[in-house]
């Protein structure tokens, strides 16, 4: 796997749209963390090690209120469970790597990075090698953003209400993308339906690992009588 300007170019293109989306947000969780009475460097810190967007924002939370390492852990557990569905998409690629850029991947894999890693075509050049690079800079977006909004946000009035939102527009857009790329649509589908019913029957904030379970075996069944 060689790293190149064309490989370079080509992740950065594809990762555009989380630049976009990372940064602003990035820069409301800097912005509350700075109001919480932790500098930019504790937000930089955090973004390093932890790298996890929903949860930081929790995390700030825990923080001010004196939580326990278990509660901590635990929350970041259940609230990050759904990524470890996500590497099984990946197991080919990942296997083939050497271990550290291994090890960085699984740990850099978010829901943006998936997404776009998802809608990379076979055909890529040096394919595993642009998702590295979409994995690393997307990263660096986000750390750019907490860093500015920890400097930034008491400086400047920043309106940052709804921003959030270009996060969904960046997977409906990969969504539709995905749909016409593809001519069987029965697993997009049966994600769909699967996970309207979890979200009716677990609420918002628990939908998300029984859709996850649910979709990832009725998949493997699916596949299975499909093998026969």
């Amino acid at each position: 796997m060689e790293i190149n300007k064309q490989t370079i170019k080509a992740a950065f293109s594809k990762s555009l749209p989380i630049l976009f989306s990372y940064v602003f947000v990035a820069m409301a969780y800097g912005i509350m963390m700075e109001e919480a009475g932790f500098g930019w460097h504790i937000s930089l810190l955090v973004s390093f090690t932890v790298y996890t967007g929903a949860f930081q924002f929790v995390l700030i939370t825990f923080l001010c209120s004196g939580a326990s390492l278990l509660t901590v852990t635990l929350t970041a557990l259940l609230m990050n469970s759904r990524q470890t569905f996500y590497s099984l998409t990946f197991l080919q690629e990942f296997n083939e790597l050497p271990l550290p850029r291994r090890l960085y991947m699984i740990h850099t894999m978010t829901d943006e990075t998936y997404a776009v890693n998802c809608s990379l075509s076979p055909e890529q050049p040096n394919r595993k090698g642009v998702m590295l690079l979409v994995a690393l800079f997307s990263r660096c977006y986000w750390m750019i953003g907490a860093v500015a909004g920890g400097i930034l946000g008491q400086l400047i009035p920043f309106e940052l209400t709804g921003i959030d939102f270009c996060m969904t527009a960046l997977f409906v857009i990969i969504c539709i993308d995905q749909w016409e790329k593809t001519a069987v649509h029965t697993p997009a589908l049966l994600g769909f339906g699967v996970g309207i019913a979890a979200l009716l029957l677990f609420g918002q904030k628990a939908f998300m690992l029984p859709a996850l379970l649910v979709t990832s075996a009725l998949l493997l069944l699916r596949n299975k009588e499909g093998a026969k």
